[in-house]
């Protein structure tokens, strides 16, 4: 079958490919952009981040009110992290034993890591939150509708009447049939009840291989999370063939996905479409002696979609948890919130690779989604007996998050 790949390079020690993406997509003036890479290169070296070659984030000291890290040569790294939070988080993971899971919590403000938690029940320990295996599944039905939204001009209230579509999408279903197409959706609710077949008309009726993929690129996808650590590449393959196109547009296989970029994804479209990078160290030290500490201030990688849009697709997130796919994560059996007052945008996915009995659950938004403040991804990876899903885990590091800030009525998950 034919396809159209495209691969988005970075640069290596510098970044420059992620630095100069903007510029591809002409939303950057040119010598902007160089004048902060020609500033990178040249300044000084107290301005400079330290050499973090070797920094292990699976070997992570939790101190009472602080995260350390280890690096070579008798070094080590104090982390952005809450000592606090970690521990919920890795602790609610350890209590539903999941095969393998991670979360990443980001502070929508600073671009500071507040989690980044990793567990892998059984086997060799990797870290969960660099590896982009997992298909995004669903979750690329956010990049999907921000391109409808920036290349076709649509919005959350843009209607598409459709039938079938529920766990696959078959040609005939992407045809209009006024006499089959029994049921009529709107772009937000679509994105929130994750309707496969209403993304997959859309996208052929407006939507491009071409304009589709420079999309993602603009999100991330073909390249790693400029990151202390290394991480995998956001694989990206979008068919050209019209069934296949359609069913990546909604999310079935063709691209790839790593927690640590999708809290990045999250965090993008709570700011309002600028994208920053996570950081993760605060300071390095070499015994009691500081050897760098960081300014704190966000680094912006790119402007991926335009406000507007990020307000646009903040609507229709917030119908996931209000009375969409995570409602029954976010709520109890009688409908009470487990974060009372507090509005969160988000996005699920769920895929399942059958043959390796490998069952994906993702989550990814931010809350409060009125005024932002910390954005979340998690993924848990379970087999046919499971016991937690992504969005469950999400809300209970939320929960941590926001108890520990005083919010009215949100308790502690554990």
């Amino acid at each position: 079958m034919a396809r159209l790949s495209k691969w988005f390079g970075i640069g290596a020690a510098l970044g420059i490919g992620i630095a100069l993406w903007p510029v591809v997509r002409g939303q950057v003036p040119v010598e902007e952009q160089l004048v902060k890479l020609r500033a990178s290169i040249s300044g000084s070296s107290s301005d400079k981040p330290p050499d973090l070659a070797g920094l292990d984030l699976l070997r992570l000291d939790l101190r009472p009110s602080r995260v350390v890290a280890p690096l070579p040569n008798g070094r080590s790294a104090e982390l952005t992290l809450d000592a606090t939070l970690q521990r919920t988080a890795t602790a609610v993971m350890k209590q539903y034993r999941v095969p393998e899971a991670g979360v990443v919590l980001m502070d929508i403000r600073s671009g500071k890591l507040l989690v980044y938690a990793s567990h892998v029940n059984d086997g060799e320990k990797f870290d969960v939150n660099a590896r982009a295996e997992p298909p995004a599944a669903s979750i690329f039905k956010v990049v999907t509708a921000a391109a409808l939204i920036e290349k076709a001009g649509l919005n959350a209230n843009s209607e598409q009447c459709y039938h079938g579509g529920k766990s696959v999408i078959l040609a005939d279903e992407l045809r209009d049939n006024p006499v089959r197409d029994k049921w009529c959706v709107t772009l937000g609710a679509a994105l929130g009840r994750s309707l496969n077949v209403v993304f997959g008309r859309l996208a052929q009726k407006h939507l491009t291989p071409e304009s589709l993929t420079a999309t993602a690129g603009a999100f991330g996808f073909g390249a790693p999370v400029p990151f202390a650590v290394s991480n995998e590449t956001l694989k990206l393959d979008i068919p050209v063939e019209p069934l296949e196109f359609a069913r990546s547009a909604a999310g079935f296989w063709h691209s790839n996905l790593s927690p640590l970029a999708a809290a990045v994804l999250a965090q993008t479209v709570a700011n309002g479409g600028v994208a920053f990078a996570p950081q993760i160290v605060d300071s390095v030290f070499e015994g009691k002696q500081k050897l760098w500490e960081s300014d704190g201030k966000p680094k912006v990688l790119r402007r991926a979609i335009k406000a507007d849009t990020a307000s646009e697709l903040t609507r229709m997130m917030l119908e996931t948890v209000e009375g969409g796919s995570a409602f029954a994560a976010f709520h109890d059996p009688k409908g009470t919130p487990f974060l009372p007052g507090i509005k969160v945008a988000g996005k699920t996915g769920t895929l399942t690779r059958d043959a390796a009995n490998r069952y994906y659950t993702w989550f990814v938004g931010f809350a409060p989604a009125d005024k932002p403040e910390v954005a979340i991804a998690s993924l848990v990876v379970n087999t046919p007996i499971w016991r937690i899903k992504g969005s469950q885990l999400a809300r209970d590091v939320l929960r941590g998050y926001f108890a520990q800030h005083g919010a009215r009525g949100v308790t502690q998950p554990l």
